[in-house]
């Protein structure tokens, strides 16, 4: 398996004649529970609450995408460019519970699981290999959920993301126009014309984006300008509680929607090797903004999901706003 890249779409794709390395075993145990037989490799622990052993938990992905050992070796094949699964794929273990997710965890258990989500981006940017780490949830089988535990998942690539280039590209050039956070005028313009801010908590937001790709998206965001989640979070870690509260009643609200969705945490890419030569990321303080993106899946709603490019969603954020609203949620 390796990583190729389509020259049109800019987008990185593993492919390889080898798949069935990454096909899930059927096994008769919970290798995420903390009396498994076969325990997989720890990254890192979070420490335990109310007695407990450890609270989260980074552990090696049984059967990873990217690989830590070695160099990318990008190199060209005619037009083409292509380059070897270098980077790092773990999964995060929400709670050391099997059926504990973040809709149904207390407010402290999920700041733990901010705190170690936060602590192994920083702790992955470190190494200048890696240009951009991904973290977030597939939840249903429609979504591509690997496991039954309560579990997120996070890779670090040597390469941004093309749904993230767009965004930072994009960033940067209202930057240029206007000097102003492109996400802090959305949020601006949201908290005072309050049609699509579905629940406000400290100094986090929940809102239906103004065209929304899929029925009842959902972002969260910060009110406080930041570009990336990791020095947000291990920077004012007091915040985190609040961020955790408005995360679990956003999941439940959505689950009465939907109970399949994706959840991607957007943050900044590693500009801590910045690359002289292309100039990338010069004021990526000023103009990016971290987030959190929920995006529903609804079956009987498949042409929602049909159109790649323009995406077609039958369900207005306002009114799809007002619906969530209306949902009975935990204080």
């Amino acid at each position: 398996m390796e990583l190729r890249k389509d020259p049109i779409t800019r987008s990185w794709v593993i492919t390889g004649d080898d798949a069935a390395e990454n096909t899930p075993r059927a096994e008769a145990f919970c290798r995420f529970c903390p009396e498994t037989p076969a325990a997989p490799q720890v990254v890192s622990n979070m420490p335990g609450i109310d007695g407990g052993a450890w609270s989260a938990r980074a552990v090696v992905h049984p059967t990873p995408l990217y690989h830590i050992e070695g160099e990318a070796s990008r190199r060209a094949d005619g037009l083409y460019d292509r380059m070897s699964r270098v980077g790092a794929h773990e999964v995060l273990i929400e709670s050391p519970r099997h059926d504990h997710h973040l809709w149904s965890a207390s407010d402290a258990e999920i700041e733990q699981f901010l705190l170690l989500a936060a602590r192994r981006i920083q702790d992955l940017k470190r190494d200048q290999r890696f240009k951009y780490v991904s973290i977030f949830k597939n939840h249903g089988i429609s979504a591509g959920q690997e496991f039954e535990h309560a579990t997120s998942q996070l890779t670090a690539t040597t390469f941004v993301p093309r749904r993230v280039l767009y965004e930072l590209r994009a960033g940067r050039d209202y930057f240029a126009q206007k000097e102003r956070c492109v996400f802090c005028d959305i949020i601006a313009q949201e908290m005072r014309q309050n049609l699509r801010v579905l629940e406000v908590r400290g100094d986090f937001l929940a809102l239906c984006p103004y065209a929304p790709r899929v029925p009842y998206e959902t972002w969260i965001m910060s009110t406080t300008h930041e570009a990336a989640f990791e020095r947000f979070a291990l920077g004012r870690p007091s915040n985190l509680r609040d961020l955790g509260a408005l995360l679990r009643r956003t999941l439940q609200r959505i689950r009465t929607i939907a109970e399949e969705f994706h959840l991607v945490l957007h943050t900044s890419p590693n500009s801590q090797h910045r690359s002289e030569s292309l100039g990338y990321w010069k004021t990526i303080d000023e103009d990016y903004h971290w987030h959190i993106e929920i995006l529903p899946i609804i079956s009987d709603k498949a042409r929602s999901y049909t159109f790649k490019e323009v995406y077609y969603s039958p369900v207005a954020s306002e009114t799809a706003v007002a619906r969530l609203k209306q949902v009975r949620v935990e204080p």
